[in-house]
């Protein structure tokens, strides 16, 4: 629907101006998947109405997603017992959402509290350029604030957010939006309820908070100590302006897709440590992409564990069970395997461009990032297709994983005899 829309003349910029119907599936495709990436400028080629169904799109797909997320919780502690109900809610963190019509209540307030703050606080940045009126700023501000939250990335400005590297105000709120975006309602809601008790914080809060600083925090550290002297990104900033741009591109690689530097003009190094971190993620239940915080913590936990010869993963002194062990391994192959099978595609239809920048731009449609190093227009009509089912997989694959794993009929009643083997 959003890319029938998209291929009406109202909805392009040029009076007779026509996208093809692959530019405007594509454009579509990424906007529902939260995604981000573009075969064309958004802001030249879009007009109002055409950036208004994207801007539908983005909400649909980042709130559905959410409430769909919610709504599988809800399912999954009623299929307990009682007291396993209220110890699976106690987790979730969906412990005072008592219906489903509550829960969806709830959320759909907070998503417009949050985007109208932002929206107001970006509306007032963009009037005091001084460079638009009072009704495109605002425009701009609520397009702004719908698409960082839901952790899009889609811009109508030219070269996106490049002119704001140094804008400690414009960084601060566009990242403020992006990461309580992303890091989860139950969260959120959790925090609401009780956050001068972090005591009371469910074991997935603190793992997800904890997780999501050590990543921003280890992000901006790698990502300064490379680019700290390329003149084609942060070289000729002041040295505050070089860490809030290093810290901007460390919250936005997992899944925001905003940047305020050219990605084409990273380092390698930097490009592997933005894969790393597009393929992690935002956290569960949120409005971004990838394998989530949770699911990377607790491979690493249990992957210590391990090493050490623990009989049991521990995280803050809260024993793991072997089966979510399993399940966190099980979506990290899988991830690992649609990048990789994906990037096999891309340099198969596109031998002639960088492999690097190939497996770049499959680490961020999977996690539905949407940075790019410059080549998503050049893409060929099936690597464009593969971008496309790897955004559509990467938005819902987690959550169809943890329907067939958490929604059962019945568990497996035999077993087979038991056999060792060789590893390693």
């Amino acid at each position: 629907m959003g890319a029938a829309l998209l291929t009406l003349p109202v909805s392009h910029s040029e009076i007779g101006a026509t996208a093809t119907w692959g530019d405007a599936f594509f454009t579509a495709a990424s906007a529902v998947t939260v995604t981000g990436l573009v075969v064309v400028d958004s802001g030249p080629t879009w007009s109002p109405f055409g950036e208004l169904v994207i801007l539908v799109l983005i909400q649909i797909g980042g709130l559905g997603i959410m409430t769909l997320a919610g709504f599988l919780g809800i399912v999954f502690t009623r299929r307990l017992g009682i007291r396993r109900r209220v110890l699976a809610g106690a987790e979730i963190g969906l412990t005072e959402l008592g219906t489903l019509r509550t829960l969806i209540r709830d959320l759909v307030v907070f998503v417009a509290i949050s985007e109208f703050v932002i929206a107001l606080l970006l509306s007032i940045r963009f009037a005091i350029e001084g460079e638009r009126g009072i009704v495109t700023s605002v425009y701009l501000g609520v397009f702004h604030s719908v698409s960082a939250f839901n952790n899009a990335g889609f811009s109508t400005l030219n070269g996106g957010l490049e002119r704001y590297t140094g804008d400690w105000f414009m960084n601060l709120v566009v990242a403020a939006a992006f990461i309580v975006g992303g890091i989860g309602f139950p969260v959120v809601f959790e925090l609401r309820r009780a956050w001068r008790r972090p005591r009371e914080w469910s074991l997935h809060t603190k793992v997800t908070l904890a997780t999501t600083a050590v990543l921003l925090l280890a992000g901006t550290l790698m990502l300064a100590a490379v680019e700290w002297n390329n003149a084609d990104t942060i070289g000729g900033s002041s040295t505050v302006d070089k860490v809030l741009a290093s810290f901007f591109q460390s919250a936005t690689s997992r899944t925001a897709g905003f940047n305020t530097v050219p990605i084409g003009e990273l380092r390698t190094p930097s490009l592997l440590i933005f894969l790393l971190l597009m393929v992690i993620g935002a956290s569960s239940a949120s409005t971004g992409g990838g394998i989530k915080t949770s699911t990377f913590a607790l491979v690493i936990r249990a992957t210590i564990a391990e090493l050490r010869g623990d009989p049991e993963a521990t995280v803050f002194s809260r024993r793991i069970p072997k089966n979510l062990e399993r399940q966190a391994l099980s979506l990290v192959i899988a991830a690992l395997g649609a990048i990789g099978t994906s990037t096999f595609l891309l340099t198969w239809f596109d031998p002639d461009l960088p492999a690097i920048d190939l497996l770049f731009e499959a680490a961020s449609a999977f996690g539905t990032v949407g940075v790019s190093t410059g080549l998503t227009g050049e893409l060929s009509a099936p690597s464009r297709v593969v971008i496309i089912v790897l955004m559509f997989v990467g938005r819902v694959g987690p959550i169809t994983f943890g329907t067939a794993v958490l929604l059962r009929p019945q568990q497996q009643r035999y077993g087979y005899a038991t056999e060792g083997l060789i590893v390693g």
